[in-house]
C-alpha cells in the first residue's frame, strides 16, 4: 500500500507455531484460546510477517523471519511451515535478495533474523548480500552472551556470519536510518528492540514486532511470557496505542497469522482493532 510517497508491503515467510501458554503469559488459557485456538500440543499459530519498505529507490527490509536453516528437530518442535518464503514473497514484488539495500532487525531471536543468513554450499553468507544490517549495539551483545534463560532464542547462525563479513552496523538508541524510516529503542520483550517508524506526507505506520506482536495482544493485559521485562512491554503498549489512536498510525503486526496491518480505537478505555479496508 501507498504511505505517502512511500510504499509498504507485508512480506511472508510462513508460520511457525508457539506454546500458547508463553505467548498470551498470565492470561488463562480459556480466555486466550476463544481467538487462537491451540493445537494438541498447546502451541499457537503465528505469522512470520516482514515489511518491505520503498523509499526513493531503496529498499528497506524490516526483519527477516525464520529463514530455512531449521533441521527436522528444530522444524518440527515450532511446527515450521514453509509454504510461504521470504524470497518467493519478494519475488512476488519482482525483487532479488541483491535488491535489498537494508535490513532492520527489530532483535536477533531466530524467528525474526532466521532470514538473515542462508547456507550456500556449505557457508553461511549474509542472505541479502548488498544490504548493512542494522542492529541495537546491546541487542548484539545480549545475542553473543546469552544466559540460560535466553540462550534458546539465539542461534549464533543468524548473525554472527553478518559480523565477519563487515555488514552489520550496531547502532544505539533511536535514530533516523533513511529519511523518513526511523529506530526507536524500547525495552520489554528484551533489553534492547527496535521498532521501526515509517513517516510521509503526514502519515505514520509503526512497526511492532514483539512488543505487540499480534492483534489479540492489544490487550493491555496481554504481555507474553516470554518478555524479560514485562511492565516495560505494559508501559511501551500504552505509549504506543494512545499515540496510535489520537494520531491514527497504521500497526504492522509480525506475528499475526491473519491481520497483517490496521487501526486501533479506544472504547470505555480497551483497545480495538480496525482492520485495513
Amino acid at each position: 500500500m501507498d504511505l505517502g510517497n512511500m510504499k509498504i508491503f507485508s512480506v511472508s515467510d510462513g508460520a511457525f507455531r508457539l506454546d500458547g501458554g508463553a505467548m498470551f503469559g498470565v492470561v488463562p488459557r480459556a480466555i486466550w484460546e476463544k481467538t487462537n485456538a491451540p493445537d494438541e500440543k498447546n502451541r499457537v499459530t503465528l505469522g512470520l510477517n516482514a515489511l518491505l519498505v520503498q523509499s526513493e529507490g531503496t529498499n528497506i527490509l524490516i526483519d527477516t523471519g525464520i529463514g530455512d536453516k531449521g533441521g527436522d528437530k528444530f522444524n518440527s518442535l515450532y511446527a515450521v511451515d514453509k509454504k510461504r518464503t521470504l524470497a518467493a514473497s519478494l519475488g512476488e514484488l519482482g525483487l532479488k535478495p541483491g535488491d535489498i539495500d537494508i535490513v532492520i532487525c527489530t532483535h536477533l531471536h531466530f524467528d525474526h533474523a532466521g532470514g538473515n543468513t542462508s547456507l550456500e554450499n556449505g557457508t553461511l553468507r549474509p542472505a541479502f548480500p548488498n544490504a548493512r544490517y542494522i542492529v541495537q549495539r546491546g541487542e548484539w551483545e545480549a545475542a553473543t552472551n546469552p544466559n540460560e534463560r535466553t540462550r534458546a532464542s539465539y542461534r549464533p547462525e543468524d548473525f554472527q556470519p553478518l559480523m565477519d563479513a563487515g555488514v552489520l552496523e550496531l547502532i544505539e538508541g533511536d535514530g533516523e536510518i533513511v529519511k523518513g524510516v526511523s529506530v526507536f529503542r524500547t525495552s520489554g520483550h528484551n533489553r534492547d528492540i527496535q521498532l521501526v517508524a515509517i513517516r510521509s506526507e503526514g502519515r505514520t505506520a509503526v512497526f511492532l514486532g514483539d512488543i505487540i506482536p499480534t492483534t489479540t495482544h492489544l490487550k493491555l493485559p496481554f504481555i507474553m511470557g516470554y518478555d524479560l521485562f514485562p511492565l516495560d512491554t505494559l508501559k511501551a503498549k500504552k505509549e504506543i496505542l494512545t499515540q496510535a489512536a489520537e494520531d491514527r498510525w497504521l500497526l504492522v503486526f509480525e506475528h499475526d497469522p491473519l491481520a497483517k496491518m490496521g487501526y486501533v480505537s479506544f472504547k470505555d478505555g480497551s483497545p480495538e482493532f480496525e482492520k485495513v479496508k
